[in-house]
């Protein structure tokens, strides 16, 4: 089996020595996407909600282009510094993943790159799979 390195123009390019995802046999490994505008490359406006919404995005645009979707995930993680966020992110999380959400851990952090407010990374089966 090979390890292919991802990369797709409809997500955020890497900002760091990394690759936007991993395909490892079956598997996608994605890096952690933040809410970046894969057009412009910089953090979208807005509140939690449409922070989320683009993280998610980013991460449905990084598995497309991996051979993947996100009814495909089987882990994800959640990285918010803010805890007190997590109702509205479950609310806009809730509406891409509506049934047989994948499991998940949410975890509070001090900071996160480019001063975002959530990061999210998945681990997806492949379609073909």
């Amino acid at each position: 089996m090979t390890r292919t390195c991802i990369s797709t123009p409809h997500a955020p390019a890497a900002v760091g020595p990394y690759s936007q995802a991993v395909v490892d046999g079956d598997r996608v490994y994605s890096s952690g996407q933040i809410p970046l505008d894969p057009s412009t490359g910089k953090l979208v406006a807005g509140d939690i909600a449409a922070q989320t919404r683009q993280v998610l995005e980013n991460l449905k645009a990084v598995l497309e282009a991996a051979g993947s979707r996100l009814d495909l995930v089987c882990k994800s993680t959640v990285f918010v510094t803010n805890l007190a966020d997590f109702g509205t992110i479950n609310q806009v999380y809730a509406s891409y993943f509506p049934t047989s959400p994948p499991a998940r851990s949410t975890i509070q952090v001090a900071a996160l790159p480019l001063n975002a407010a959530i990061e999210i990374e998945v681990v997806a089966r492949l379609a073909t799979a």
